[in-house]
């Protein structure tokens, strides 16, 4: 007969299935996953945090390894271990050999382990400007700062200082403010945008001359026409009442004719000449605007020819409307509102001895009918040269000039010997004593000449103004005809 099984055994093999059941069941809920072991030089230099982690300061959360169990150990057999385990205590109950425990050195080696898995808490160091230059050295402790790319662009170093660069750097600079200064000037000055004719010479300057030059040199005189002279003095001594002035001079040879050019002869209108020379002089100068108003007022009232007399007092015109009726119409009251604009006629008269006019004087405001206001004939000849030839106006003011002469009412004196074709910039000056006619004819054949005539009569005599046009006519067919250029120089003549 066999003996009964003690129940000891069983009842250790239950009370061990259940001590490992709850050491499982509390192995479970305290389970944190462990990462596997990583070589130490990932772990000195992990990759780089995402956006996120790096804004929050934080690393990766490493992994815990897992803790090993045996889920199966090996119990001693027992035919029922509960009814073994209810009479023994805790401390009498065996260890199952499954479950083995742990020695000292293994428990060394494990809290080594723990030791060398870095903190999931662990701080991040933030980079400050004291540590920005320490970013390279590795740290166990800190994690490698975000690339440049995901934060901002990293600040570039200064660069040293080059003193030839920016020497460079000025005289661009400098360059360009002279060029962007030059633009600004010869925009607003208006003489630098005249045009140049090409026969224009050093001696020839586009603007003005000064006030103070010498105008013996503005028109070089060559031979005088002898033929023409000797036609021009048989027409005026058919009439002895009659005492003519007479200056012409070819623009294109030089050549010229002079019977009695200075006697010194009552000016009449052809005083408006020098005066509207003056007036374009002082618009060169910026001294009068062309659209400047000028008022009438009852000092300046002229009778006699002109429109301006009969107006309102107080109304105003533009200096250029002012201007023009002068010439054109011979209008007094314009003349006289002219003088007062330019400063009075000592003003006046004092430029043109200025200008090498030594008989031109304004003595008495138009209309001058006593003829005290006196002139020659080679002085008005060589004031038109002067002005032709850009001596005393800029090459804009002088076409504008011109163009004024152009508009001359009265054509009834040189325009009258003039063929078809030929154009003239003329005034006329007519009173009781003397009637004269100063222009610059321009022919269809190119040939360009300047003609003074002035004829002191006696009172109204109307011959004196048939001799002006049988002069001009004369004139006219000489130059109209092919003439030798004279080789014999008879000396170069200034204005005296």
């Amino acid at each position: 007969m066999n003996p009964t099984p003690s129940p000891l055994p069983q009842r250790s093999q239950r009370l061990a299935r259940l001590h490992l059941a709850k050491r499982e069941s509390q192995a479970q809920r305290n389970f944190k996953p462990v990462p596997p072991k990583q070589p130490l030089q990932q772990l000195i230099s992990p990759p780089p945090p995402q956006l996120r982690q790096s804004r929050l300061g934080l690393g990766l959360i490493p992994q815990i390894p897992k803790l090993r169990v045996d889920r199966n150990p090996t119990l001693p057999q027992t035919s029922n271990p509960g009814r073994e385990l209810r009479g023994r205590s805790v401390a009498q109950t065996k260890t199952p050999q499954g479950l083995q425990p742990l020695s000292e050195g293994t428990k060394r080696r494990r809290d080594s382990k723990r030791d060398s898995i870095p903190s999931v808490l662990s701080p991040v160091s933030v980079p400050t400007r004291r540590n920005e230059t320490k970013r390279n050295k590795p740290s166990l402790n800190s994690q490698p700062t975000p690339s440049p790319k995901t934060r901002r662009t990293r600040r570039t170093q200064k660069q040293s200082f080059n003193p030839f660069v920016y020497i460079i750097r000025l005289l661009i600079l400098g360059i360009g403010i002279g060029a962007i200064a030059g633009t600004l000037f010869s925009t607003f000055d208006p003489a630098s945008q005249l045009p140049v004719n090409a026969n224009d010479t050093a001696d020839t300057p586009v603007q003005e001359r000064s006030s103070t030059a010498n105008p013996g040199t503005a028109m070089s005189l060559r031979q005088e026409i002898s033929p023409l002279k000797s036609q021009i003095q048989a027409l005026t001594a058919q009439n002895s009442k009659l005492q003519p002035g007479i200056f012409l001079v070819d623009l294109d040879t030089g050549t010229y004719v002079d019977w009695q050019g200075q006697s010194i002869l009552p000016a009449a209108s052809t005083i408006k000449v020098p005066i509207l020379v003056a007036f374009f002089q002082d618009v060169d100068a910026g001294k009068i605007r062309l659209d400047e108003p000028l008022t009438l007022e009852p000092d300046v009232i002229g009778t006699g020819s002109g429109e301006l007399q009969y107006q309102k007092l107080g109304h105003q015109y533009t200096a250029l409307e002012v201007v023009t009726k002068m010439s054109a119409i011979s209008d007094n009251t314009a003349t006289n509102m002219i003088i007062k604009r330019l400063g009075g006629a000592a003003v006046l008269n004092q430029r043109f001895r200025s200008w090498g006019l030594t008989a031109t004087v304004i003595n008495n405001p138009l209309p001058d009918l006593e003829g005290t206001n006196t002139t020659t004939a080679r002085d008005l000849g060589n004031l038109m040269g002067m002005v032709n030839q850009g001596q005393l106006l800029s090459l804009r003011s002088r076409d504008r000039l011109l163009n004024i002469m152009q508009q001359t009412v009265n054509n009834s004196l040189l325009p009258k010997g003039l063929g078809s074709g030929a154009t003239i910039a003329h005034k006329t000056g007519d009173i009781g004593s003397l009637v004269g006619d100063v222009g610059l004819v321009d022919m269809p054949n190119g040939k360009r000449y300047i003609i003074v005539t002035m004829v002191k009569r006696p009172h109204n005599d109307a011959s004196a103004s048939e001799l002006i046009r049988n002069i001009s006519r004369t004139v006219y067919n000489y130059f109209n005809q092919p003439h030798s250029t004279p080789t014999k120089q008879a000396g170069t003549a200034g204005v005296s």
